[in-house]
């Protein structure tokens, strides 16, 4: 009987050892997994947060967006009108002989105020002054005249065609002459 108990304990001894490596596989099957699925949540968060990221960045790009196209909205108007101001300050310019033609450069300067007070409204403002200091980033120069001690260099000899800005964007430059 101590050799039929002795195999017993042997097999138990045997069965407790590979239960033992059974849990220990198990066990090490379940962390494996666990490990695995951790890294797949991390990196499911970190995509979440690069999404987020770049909704946040897109919503800011599209509010500054459309606060700038809001900014200019009246661009192409002016654009399209300052021809018509050119014509009616070109009208403007031609000598009067009678009294019906005087009339009628007097509503031809009438119009005139009432676009420049419109544009001005709308924050549209003419650049360009002659003896005003020349700015590249306002004015185009388009011919330059020798300074004297009555004109200093860079201030505008002549105004050839008035610029305009919209807020702070050039919508045209100034064509100027400049001292120099």
């Amino acid at each position: 009987m101590t050799e039929q108990h002795s195999e017993v304990e042997e097999v138990e001894i045997l069965d407790a050892a590979t239960e033992e490596e059974v849990v220990d596989a198990v066990l090490e099957e379940a962390v494996d997994e666990t490990a695995e699925l951790k890294a797949q949540l991390a990196e499911a968060e970190e995509k979440l947060l690069r999404n987020q990221a770049e909704m946040q960045n897109m919503k800011t790009r599209l509010a500054k967006e459309q606060a700038q196209s809001l900014k200019y909205a009246n661009q192409k108007l002016a654009t399209d009108v300052l021809p018509a101001i050119d014509n009616l300050e070109r009208a403007l310019q031609v000598e009067a002989d009678d009294a019906a033609a005087q009339q009628i450069k007097t509503g031809v300067d009438m119009v005139l105020k009432t676009l420049v007070d419109a544009m001005a409204a709308h924050e549209i403002v003419a650049v360009g002054e002659v003896g005003g200091a020349f700015d590249p980033n306002h004015h185009q120069a388009i011919q330059s005249v020798p300074a004297d001690d009555d004109h200093p260099a860079d201030t505008i000899a002549q105004v050839l065609q008035k610029g305009y800005l919209l807020k702070d964007r050039v919508i045209r430059p100034a064509m100027v002459a400049v001292y120099n």
